[in-house]
């Protein structure tokens, strides 16, 4: 019989805990009372006060998984950027590619003789033949919604039901209450995006089909793994059903693995034979640097092609004079010579594996109704005890207030895990000392909430 946490231990720890992390953390007060006159949020982006903490922690060095923050306390990081960072902090390749490309420039609106190298390693690594590269995934998702729409002639996409593609309007369109609606999160958006956009949930195949029979859909913009709402899993021939019924219906099938990529050299596509139409990356295909690419099927690129031929000149609303800079193609191939191999993904799957296993041995140490999941490099855990199948019941089981008490609890003790859900990356930095730092504690904050 599952154990339950009662309410008011909760939120005894998190009183605790604030107050502890207000203790420990003065300098980080101080910067943060400096910065506010200046900064909206007192952030200079206002994402870093979503860590629910009293105040900001500010850092002064990150190397590996090792952060130090502003008051010299050192900590194992499980968050890595959220996935920014996922070869660890300033890993030495890119370093090295950092210190020796940079006193030759860094951007020149002009290709660098290593983008014949890039583009041969993008292909190796991904199966895709015709690449693009932006500054952000943001950025590369917008721009192959516009290539899709572009080539199909069709205006609206489909997107899933809690999906995270970045800051691109038109997929922050929700199905919460039965009905398509953007999302009322989303800030100065005057259009309605239900015009475009069709939303369902994932793993519903009857769903999906109805959406896309009529035929007016450009392209389905996916993660192979739900990961904005926790990790949601596909079933069992959810795939290979969503890509049947896109290329019954002509609707091209772009897959976001800007997250999903520590699944493997490969990303998640490779790893599961998956054969998207377009492919997005982003975060850390250069390191941690502000870079992204996108890829398309040589179908795709023939028909891009063919619809330039007939494109009047003129602004295209796609790249920016930053997006492929010298600077960018450097550390890509720094990091895809490096890292996007299986020799540097093995160890982090076996470290990923202890991780999971530390953490369900606890789960089922102390009886809580929680479970735990992991794919490739990315472990996430869920307080609550079914896995939820789509978007929607993601939604509704995550960011409560245990989740911010386990957060701070970690973070009071050395540990970072991603302030949104409870996300944990392994890096090249990580051993297994750091990964049984975060069992560990994990373990004593569930005996303090159950006593």
């Amino acid at each position: 019989m599952p154990r339950h946490i009662p309410e008011h231990a909760i939120k005894a720890m998190l009183a605790r805990e604030e107050a502890l992390f207000s203790q420990r953390n003065p300098i980080s007060k101080k910067l943060s009372e400096d910065a506010a006159g200046h900064w909206l949020k007192g952030v200079p982006m206002h994402w870093m006060v979503d860590w629910g903490t009293p105040f900001p922690l500010f850092v002064t060095k990150a190397e590996g998984v090792d952060v130090t923050d502003a008051d010299g306390h050192g900590y194992a990081d499980f968050c890595l950027g959220d996935t920014g960072a996922m070869f660890g902090h300033s890993p030495p390749p890119v370093v090295e590619a950092l210190r020796r490309e940079g006193a030759h420039g860094f951007t020149t609106m002009m290709p660098s003789p290593d983008a014949a190298v890039v583009g041969r390693l993008l292909e190796d690594r991904f199966g895709l033949p015709r690449w693009q590269v932006t500054a952000t995934a943001s950025d590369a998702n917008r721009a192959v919604i516009k290539w899709c729409r572009a080539i199909s002639g069709r205006r609206k996409i489909l997107v899933f039901n809690h999906c995270y593609h970045g800051a691109v309007d038109d997929t922050y369109v929700t199905i919460d209450g039965g009905v398509a609606h953007a999302d009322p999160a989303l800030i100065g958006e005057v259009r309605d995006l239900t015009q475009f956009t069709k939303v369902v949930e994932f793993n519903d195949v009857p769903a999906l089909a109805g959406a896309l029979e009529d035929r007016d859909v450009a392209c389905v913009l996916a993660e192979p793994i739900m990961t904005n709402v926790g990790m949601v899993l596909p079933e069992e021939g959810y795939h290979a059903a969503l890509r049947d019924l896109t290329r019954k219906t002509g609707t091209l099938l772009v897959l976001d693995e800007t997250h999903t990529i520590s699944s493997g050299p490969g990303g998640y596509s490779r790893a599961h034979g998956l054969e998207p139409d377009a492919l997005v990356m982003g975060k850390p295909i250069a390191g941690g640097i502000p870079a992204a690419v996108y890829g398309f099927s040589a179908e795709v690129a023939a028909r891009i092609a063919t619809f330039l031929e007939t494109r009047t000149p003129g602004h295209s609303g796609i790249g920016t004079t930053l997006s492929g800079s010298k600077i960018q193609l450097a550390l890509m191939r720094a990091v895809l010579e490096h890292y996007f191999t299986p020799e540097a993904f093995g160890p982090l799957e076996t470290l990923a594996k202890r991780l999971e296993k530390g953490i369900a041995d606890v789960i089922i140490k102390h009886g809580v109704p929680w479970h735990v999941v992991r794919a490739g490099a990315r472990v996430e855990f869920m307080c609550t005890p079914e896995r939820p199948r789509n978007g929607g019941e993601a939604a509704k089981v995550i960011h409560q207030p245990i989740d911010v008490a386990v957060h701070h609890y970690l973070l009071n003790r050395g540990v970072i895990v991603t302030p949104f859900h409870n996300m944990m990356l392994i890096c090249p930095a990580t051993a297994a000392a750091h990964v049984d730092q975060l069992v560990e504690g994990l373990d004593r904050c569930l005996s303090e909430l159950m006593s």
